[in-house]
């Protein structure tokens, strides 16, 4: 792991942002890497649970969000996305152009959806 790298425990850019922060007995699965299932107890957990849905959250589309997603629906879990419960940054593409950030983020939700999740909205969780 890189010396500076933000899944470096500790590090600036690690913790938690306001209003983020794990509720009393919450359990926290540092992650090591882009994915949250490389080494780490994730997967296990889920398992133990007995329920294979799984809800994805999180920071950058393009590259955590989308290894956690694609890791998730190939172990075969029931993968939501919430598409605005993610984001990601503006970009340069292969070509040199650069990408918004939105458009950066719908292309993440686009290459998951239906493949490897289901890209969904708040709104349509907390009904589904």
């Amino acid at each position: 792991m890189e010396p500076r790298s933000h899944y470096r425990l500790k590090q600036s850019g690690h913790e938690f942002r306001p209003g983020t922060a794990p509720i009393a007995g919450e359990k926290i699965i540092p992650k090591h890497t882009n994915s949250a299932f490389v080494r780490t107890s994730l997967e296990v957990d889920l398992r133990a649970l007995g329920d294979n849905r799984t809800v994805v959250a999180g920071v950058i589309s393009n590259n955590s969000v989308e290894s956690t997603v694609r890791m998730a629906g190939n172990l075969g879990f029931e993968t939501y996305l919430v598409e605005e419960a993610c984001f990601t940054l503006a970009r340069q593409d292969y070509r040199g152009g650069w990408r918004t950030a939105e458009e950066v983020h719908a292309m993440s939700l686009a290459d998951l959806d239906g493949e490897y999740c289901r890209v969904l909205t708040t709104q349509d969780l907390l009904t589904t």
